[in-house]
């Protein structure tokens, strides 16, 4: 692997409530090189928060501890906001999962991929916006032109995850982490979306950190796979050997997958360990 983009060590997410705190991520460590590296596991494993915390995008009511957590050589922990400003879209970039969430509602489309492209690129209004119709286009959006011009609620799911997909890409950033990127979409565009984001990951030497719970898609797209479970990982494979999964949880994430092969009356339910929150990672 090449030298490390991101290097995490220990990462500890809590939140504060009135019930006391939350650990959402425990001593989380892993390093991304210019890869593409799958972040699995079930609803609240803390995939998504892991993802939040490298670029500083915890709710106010949470915290970020690490020994140690950078990206290029830069300290996250102690980088200054005006630092994390000049990072976040440029160099890292992060495609949250639910997009009617995360565009502003009250302007066009068109007019924030351009915003974000003309913002980092230093462009003008001209450049930014031929720019933001060739991005449309890019992620297979039929008449840019007319789609450049609607409003968030405008657009189904699918194409406003498209329309956030290409406002994260346009800058061209080093990393991008993808939060279900593909979710929302039908099985013939998300094959697209990740052919997409495969062409960034080789041709530009950008580095992908995919999160999903679909254990059938990381394993065909990413090269490395990190499970998780209760905020901690509990184990780390090479995509193309994730079906010699050794930890009990991998395994039964896998067990209760479906298979067209094999024909099951029942499909096993997923008998979780408290133990797997205390052990050491395999």
């Amino acid at each position: 692997m090449s030298e490390p983009l991101i290097e995490v060590e220990n990462l500890r997410v809590s939140f504060r409530t009135p019930h006391g705190p939350i650990e959402a991520v425990r001593g989380v460590s892993f390093t991304l090189g210019r890869e593409r590296l799958g972040i699995v596991g079930e609803s609240g494993s803390g995939k998504s928060q892991t993802g939040r915390a490298i670029l500083g995008l915890t709710a106010r009511n949470g915290s970020i501890d690490a020994d140690r957590m950078t990206f290029d050589g830069i300290d996250l922990l102690k980088a200054s906001p005006r630092t994390l400003r000049k990072i976040r879209g440029a160099r890292i970039s992060m495609i949250m999962q639910d997009p009617r969430f995360s565009l502003n509602p009250v302007v066009k489309v068109g007019e924030q991929i351009a915003e974000a492209y003309a913002i980092h690129a230093h462009a003008s209004k001209r450049v930014a916006r031929r720019r933001a119709l060739e991005m449309l286009e890019t992620v297979q959006i039929r008449e840019p032109e007319k789609v450049f011009h609607l409003y968030p609620h405008q657009v189904s799911g699918g194409m406003g995850q498209r329309v956030m997909i290409a406002m994260m890409l346009i800058p061209e950033p080093d990393v991008l982490i993808a939060d279900e990127p593909t979710s929302a979409l039908d099985v013939t565009v998300q094959m697209q979306v990740l052919a997409l984001l495969d062409d960034m990951v080789r041709d530009r030497g950008m580095g992908l950190v995919l999160i999903s719970h679909d254990l059938h898609l990381v394993a065909s797209f990413c090269d490395r796979v990190i499970v998780m479970y209760g905020g901690r990982i509990m184990e780390v494979l090479e995509a193309g050997r994730l079906h010699e999964a050794q930890h009990p949880y991998t395994r039964g994430l896998l067990n209760c997958l479906p298979s067209l092969d094999h024909r099951q009356e029942m499909l096993p339910v997923l008998d979780r360990d408290p133990a797997w929150l205390t052990e050491a990672r395999r």
